[in-house]
């Protein structure tokens, strides 16, 4: 049961993280460029949720079962 618990805050954090990185998308359309909007991000805390959570999901899914 826990580790469904970790897979859904991974997938919340992935999912926050993602929308707020495609939200970032428009610093292109302000005249920046690709390596500055990376640049940006980067800087960014809620942009490392998207790779926590992805981290999280792989973790619930691939750690070992308890041997009861």
């Amino acid at each position: 049961m826990i580790r469904v618990f970790i897979y859904l805050i991974g997938f919340g954090f992935s999912v926050i993280g993602g929308v707020t990185a495609i939200a970032y998308l428009n610093i292109i359309t302000a005249g920046q460029g690709i390596i500055d909007y990376f640049y940006f991000i980067s800087k960014k805390m809620e942009c490392y949720l998207f790779l926590f959570g992805f981290f999280l999901i792989w973790l619930s899914l691939y750690f070992p079962k308890n041997k009861e």
